[in-house]
């Protein structure tokens, strides 16, 4: 059935939304694009003169895409090539959404989307649709064909699930705040000491990394501050062998990635790491380093599209 403009546009001006609530949904940029563009196909074939609330319809298919996504994705996870973890969205990017509260910028930490991969589909979908798009319990049954009592008695399963898996709370920060924090920790980390890191980091501290299998990666997390801090020092040691793993020296720069402190690597313009710093009250708690360059095809894009002025420094 072929669209009106007017139909079409209509689509377009939600656009933005749709692919917000997927990406929390999925973890997965380009899963999340893919899912909307399924939407629209879905739309596409719709009679969209008997659609009363196409907002509401829009949601409530790409909701369901997502959950049949999610159900198949954890198969594919766990034959996963080393740790898992989600696709970093840089500063500004759209797909981001809302965050206008600490709710909705929550829902997007890269802690959180973490932790998000714990729970079962139908807890995830309520919980982003609750937590970061304040869609009323009304709405959310009908979108998952739940009660409304079901749908708070998820929620509620949800945030307590999230709750036990987070040690601490996460600290807000600006922007000139995060370029501080990551100021701190590339000097430490580039000093050759583990005396200054261990400094900026908690006793529990964590460090993940995925390579997906196509970058080198721990298959296992190094956790301890002592540990991390150890692990940190060597990645920043220049080396022969690093620049010829990468192909040469990646500049580095300060930046945000999910609203929180991130180092970005980029070289030759494109974007080959991207770590995430975990910052609480205590210190820096975690860092979530992101190699895989499957997941970092949008970051390059929104990278390009960018003036990010010169250099912290070339690495390695």
């Amino acid at each position: 059935m072929a669209l009106s403009v007017e139909d079409v546009d209509r689509f377009e001006a939600f656009r933005p939304r749709l692919e917000a609530v997927a990406y929390r949904l999925l973890g997965s940029a380009s899963e999340a694009e893919d899912a909307v563009q399924e939407t629209f196909l879905r739309w596409q074939g719709a009679d969209t003169d008997r659609i009363e609330v196409p907002e509401a319809w829009l949601t409530k298919v790409l909701t369901n895409l997502c959950l049949n996504q999610l159900t198949s994705a954890r198969a594919r996870r766990e034959t996963y090539v080393g740790q898992w973890l989600p696709e970093p969205l840089l500063a500004g990017d759209p797909m981001l959404g809302p965050a206008d509260t600490a709710e909705q910028r929550e829902s997007v930490s890269y802690a959180v989307l973490v932790l998000l991969e714990r729970l079962s589909p139908n807890e995830r979908a309520v919980y982003v649709l609750r937590e970061a798009f304040d869609c009323p319990h009304r709405e959310i049954a009908e979108i998952l064909d739940i009660t409304e009592a079901a749908s708070q008695q998820i929620l509620h399963r949800a945030k307590k699930h999230i709750a036990q898996g987070r040690a601490r709370t996460r600290t807000e920060i600006d922007d000139a705040a995060a370029r501080r924090i990551i100021d701190e920790f590339l000097a430490a980390a580039a000093s050759g000491r583990t005396e200054p890191l261990v400094r900026l980091l908690t006793q529990d501290a964590v460090s993940v990394g995925d390579g997906g299998g196509k970058v080198p990666a721990r298959a296992k997390a190094f956790e301890g501050a002592l540990a991390v801090a150890t692990f940190m020092r060597g990645l920043f040691k220049p080396g022969k062998a690093k620049r010829a793993l990468v192909g040469g020296s990646p500049s580095v720069y300060a930046s945000t990635a999910n609203g929180d402190p991130a180092v970005v690597a980029v070289l030759d313009g494109r974007v080959i790491g991207v770590m995430c710093l975990e910052v609480t009250a205590d210190g820096i708690a975690a860092f979530r380093n992101q190699v895989n360059p499957d997941k970092l095809e949008r970051a390059t894009r929104r990278w390009a599209a960018g003036d990010h002025g010169d250099p912290l420094f070339d690495a390695f």
